[in-house]
């Protein structure tokens, strides 16, 4: 019986197997030797015209490709080069399918040929997937050595040759060209993405970094250009932290309104915290294009848990109404929350938030303090339903290959599995969550008396994270994150700036702001020369169920940020 070594290194050498020998590099350099490997380190390796179709958005792609302007099979053979290139770069990726990818993309194209027409709003448009989504014929490993030849660790079924999950189904209908699978951290539970599969995914800005997780691939993958346009999923920041870390823009919508069925997961069946799809990418534009396509497909019909809301364009017009009328109409209204109480943010991050309370400003809205009820408290509720089947999930899986937990994730699982809640413990920490919602709900009411603009506030910016990215093993706190999580509320990470060691000079002495240790430890992990060049993001938060109203004003911010970002 073979190691678990011994299959992770098989898997691995499949993987590189699967690019083709043209586009194989002779060499990576090292970190010191290249520490950004993004840009024009990656441009060296491209042809012009690969360079101008890969670095255009994806409303700009579908622009081409559904008028007939660009080939499918061009656009999709320029994003599997690039991703080739990424993956030896930084690690990012868990599934190849180039040679199945073209063979679609031609198809659209004949389809295209023939009837002078599109097959989709998502016609020619390259989409990765994080290695949760099923793919026919494509393999799901979820980062677990014990899930390889297998259907999410089952033996001999046969079920990976034919099964997929129903948004693929449904992005194949519209149109898209799917062509990798990215990478994931074992468990999914980490905001770092590594594994026994494939080791460490690396963020391409700054290869010193993490690339955050889970959905770490998809966030290294599209900040290298590999994808313009990709999936991941978002339970406790899974979508914000490797769009922040990485650059881009990356929304987690509310449980209901995306598509889940039939995708692997870890801790199935745990519904007090459900996890969501959502999209990551370049533009608002781009998220903006992929969800009203897949609410065309009437998800709701094959997926039980999808609520029947088609894309609702008059919540993005009342807020573009409002937009264009400011000095005459009524003013918009943030909240800014600086800092949880439990963990202050870096400067990097501090003058980022800075940024975005002068950008919402010099647009003519108006900003007031977030004052919520205690996050950490929420928290400390959202940990326990992570922890209901006392890490039963977790460690059977890892125990299919006798593979090791990753050091981080045993923090929060151990080296075994402990006693699991009973009923009555869940029913409690559900009523816990419900009755924080009402609390914070109620919080969100109590603000029309404090934004002078006879509303409430319209949506909350806070940090993502305490850091721009994570040093590797020094991911402290996540409470930034999670509390979202737990209200449901849809959130969307925007990049505001570039971290740099002249303008975020340390701070001279440590401040505590709550006697907790993980201040100290975020304090102390700072380091001006590391984190230079890191990318630093930040999330605006909206009520649940506002996703289009929530894009609008994301993209009214994004748009009005002045600078490097």
């Amino acid at each position: 019986m073979s190691s678990w070594k011994e299959v992770a290194q098989a898997k691995r050498a499949s993987i590189r197997a699967a690019i083709p020998q043209k586009w194989l590099l002779s060499s990576v350099p090292s970190v010191q030797e290249q520490k950004d490997v993004t840009g024009k380190y990656i441009q060296q390796f491209l042809t012009e015209r690969e360079i101008e179709i890969t670095e255009t958005d994806a409303v700009g792609i579908v622009a081409k490709t559904t008028t007939g302007a660009w080939k499918a099979r061009e656009v999709t053979e320029a994003f599997c080069h690039r991703a080739a290139l990424a993956h030896q770069l930084v690690n990012c990726l868990h599934e190849i399918f180039f040679e199945a990818a073209i063979t679609d993309a031609q198809k659209l194209d004949d389809y295209y040929a023939k009837h002078n027409a599109p097959i989709g709003p998502l016609h020619g448009l390259p989409i990765s997937l994080k290695d949760q989504f099923h793919v026919r014929g494509v393999e799901t490993t979820m980062g677990y050595v014990g899930w390889i030849n297998t259907f999410e660790g089952v033996k001999g079924t046969g079920k990976e040759r034919v099964f997929e999950s129903e948004m693929v189904r449904e992005l194949r209908n519209l149109g898209a060209v799917l062509y990798v699978k990215t990478a994931v951290p074992h468990t999914l539970m980490h905001g770092e993405t590594v594994n026994n599969v494939i080791g460490y995914c690396w963020n391409p800005k700054n290869r010193r970094l993490v690339c955050g997780g889970s959905s770490g691939g998809e966030g290294a993958l599209i900040a290298c250009r590999g994808a313009p346009i990709g999936l991941g999923t978002d339970i406790g920041g899974s979508i914000r932290v490797p769009s922040a870390f990485n650059g881009l823009y990356g929304i987690r919508p509310s449980v209901g309104r995306l598509p889940y069925e039939g995708m692997a997961n870890a801790m199935q069946g745990q519904n007090s915290i459900l996890s969501v799809v959502g999209p990551m990418g370049t533009s608002v534009g781009g998220l903006r294009l992929v969800m009203k396509a897949i609410l065309t497909q009437k998800p709701w019909l094959h997926d039980p848990a999808v609520h029947e809301i088609p894309w609702r364009s008059e919540q993005e017009e009342a807020v573009l109404q409002l937009i264009k009328s400011s000095g005459k109409g009524r003013q918009l209204a943030f909240g800014v929350y600086r800092h949880d109480g439990v963990v202050r943010p870096l400067p990097p991050v501090r003058r980022a938030l800075d940024i975005m309370v002068k950008t919402i400003e010099k647009l003519g809205h108006k900003v007031i303090d977030w004052v919520p009820p205690p996050h950490d408290y929420a928290s400390e509720i959202a940990l326990k339903t992570w922890i209901f089947d006392g890490g039963l999930d977790v460690h059977q899986s890892m125990g299919l290959a006798s593979e090791p937990l990753d050091p981080a994730i045993s923090t929060i699982y151990g080296s075994e599995p402990v006693r699991e809640f009973q009923a009555s413990e869940i029913a409690k920490v559900n009523v816990q969550i419900r009755e924080y919602r009402k609390q914070y709900s109620d919080y969100w009411n109590s603000t029309a008396e404090l934004t002078g603009t006879g509303e409430v506030v319209d949506a909350f910016i806070m940090p993502v994270t305490p850091f721009p990215a994570a040093t590797p093993m020094d991911y402290p706190h996540y409470d930034y994150c999670t509390l979202v999580n737990l209200l449901d509320y849809p959130s969307i990470a925007i990049p505001v700036t570039i971290s740099s060691k002249t303008l975020d000079p340390v701070d001279e002495k440590f401040v505590s702001l709550s006697g907790n240790p993980l201040d100290k430890k975020t304090f102390d992990v700072y380091d001006p020369e590391i984190f230079d060049g890191a990318f630093v993001g930040l999330q605006l938060v909206g009520r649940r169920l506002h996703e289009e109203r929530l894009l609008a004003l994301a993209e009214m911010l994004g748009d009005g940020i002045e600078g490097p970002k």
